[in-house]
């Protein structure tokens, strides 16, 4: 997994409130955009196939405690292992707003596909 990629040693907090200063005041960085979108597309391909696996993860309330628990995860094994990794909530969450926006349209499609349109 990419977020699991050593970048040297130990670890770093990421200020919740620092952080999202960051990405409110440069829209236009480069490295703004893609860490925005990384975090946001991390989880999306995992909870649109638990979605398909298991229909019932298709409730916002559902997905969203696995998605905040899956990204939480991450940032406790970013924090336990000697990663170099910036250890950060706002990143969790950002994971799971994705995840949680990717399983609701993968459900919204399945439930239309399942419906039988009489003529």
């Amino acid at each position: 997994m990419v977020t699991l990629t050593p970048e040297g040693t130990g670890w770093s907090w990421g200020d919740p409130l620092t952080e999202l200063r960051w990405y409110a005041t440069a829209p236009d960085s480069a490295a703004t955009a893609l860490q925005l979108v990384g975090n946001l597309s991390l989880l999306v391909v995992p909870a649109a196939l638990a979605v398909v696996l298991w229909p019932a993860l298709g409730r916002p309330r559902r997905i969203a405690a696995v998605a905040l628990a899956a990204g939480a995860g991450i940032e406790v094994l970013q924090w336990l292992l000697p990663l170099g990794r910036v250890v950060s909530p706002v990143d969790a969450v950002l994971n799971a707003i994705g995840a949680v926006v990717a399983a609701l349209l993968v459900a919204g499609v399945a439930r239309s596909a399942s419906r039988t349109w009489v003529v």
